[in-house]
């Protein structure tokens, strides 16, 4: 491209709003379709990298000539499913969004179907809880640091957790209920161990809490208030996530595995079970993450109650006229 700037941008088009309405759950859903889209992984850095800086030129009013919309746009899809919100820095590819659908459909399927030893059961929850403790470390509100002892203690304690409630479960359920009710084990550990391994990843957001903003992005107040909604919406949206994949399944492959021909192909069971989850997390992720509003808020009449000193120092700051609405990133 020419490194010529244009001085104006394209009329009617502004790169940080986004293209759908997020007040709605369709425009929501909309954009998450559009930013988890699994095939951003696999395009290359340095075009990661273009599309930032293609960006963050057209902010200043400055892209090359013959630029076009299709472009900017295509360039907001990769910047906003590869970048972090907060710090702008190059999200790894393992942690984006863009990677749940992949990364989700092996770790989650084969859970499903390799449930029935003890060292399946600690290998693969070993291995989910990696993958989430990243997913979740990725998608912090990154205002808010954390040390890697914090982040060691968080992937010890959920991991810990998911293999004590998934072997105590299946050791219970080995002697009290059928195979069938055993092939819940796994959703059973994936759920508790994330009510475990979010609040711990972002602990550092409830000790110190997180930065909120007025409507036009000035920096107000940090708050734990703040900090707690957020993670508790984002811990339902990841039960909510997993849910279809992880309880309907087993319903779907206990009916079929007894079939004759599911039979004949016994080898292939672990793949159909993979791909079964594939597709329930394709439509899953989006509609999980669409559930609340990234950019989460709250009233300032509400944070009165919720985080009296928050609310003391909002009054400091804003020379007792505080804007009526406060926001915040709550991370995915």
């Amino acid at each position: 491209m020419s490194t010529e700037a244009c001085k104006l941008p394209i009329a009617g088009f502004d790169i940080d709003k986004p293209l759908w309405d997020q007040n709605t759950f369709t425009g929501r859903l909309k954009h998450f379709f559009w930013v988890t889209d699994p095939r951003s992984i696999i395009v290359p850095t340095s075009k990661l990298y273009s599309a930032k800086k293609l960006v963050e030129d057209y902010r200043i009013g400055a892209v090359p000539p013959g630029t076009t919309k299709e472009q900017l746009v295509y360039a907001k899809k990769l910047f906003e499913s590869s970048f972090h919100p907060d710090s702008g820095e190059l999200q790894n590819v393992i942690g984006r969004m863009s990677c749940q659908v992949p990364g989700g459909m092996v770790i989650t399927g084969a859970m499903l179907q390799w449930y029935k030893t003890n060292t399946a059961v600690i290998f693969w929850q070993w291995v989910n809880q990696s993958f989430n403790a990243l997913v979740n470390y990725t998608n912090r509100n990154a205002k808010s640091d954390i040390t890697n002892s914090q982040i060691a203690a968080a992937y010890v304690s959920a991991t810990g957790s998911a293999l004590v409630v998934s072997l105590g479960l299946k050791t219970y359920l080995a002697k009290a209920a059928s195979p069938f009710l055993q092939r819940y084990v796994p959703f059973a550990a994936v759920a508790s161990a994330n009510m475990v391994n979010i609040p711990l990843m972002r602990q550092r957001e409830l000790t110190d809490g997180v930065m909120m903003f007025d409507e036009n992005g000035a920096e107000m107040v940090a708050s734990n208030a703040a900090a707690v909604k957020g993670i508790t919406q984002v811990v339902t949206s990841r039960i909510i996530m997993a849910a279809p994949g992880m309880t309907l399944l087993p319903i779907v492959m206990e009916r079929f595995e007894k079939k004759p021909w599911m039979q004949r192909i016994k080898p292939l069971h672990g793949p159909i079970q993979i791909l079964g989850v594939g597709v329930c997390l394709l439509f899953m992720t989006p509609f999980s993450c669409s559930i609340f509003n990234q950019r989460c808020s709250i009233a300032t009449s509400r944070l009165k109650s919720l985080d009296k000193d928050a609310y003391n120092a909002l009054l400091v700051k804003t020379n007792g006229s505080p804007p009526e609405v406060l926001y915040f990133n709550k991370g995915l």
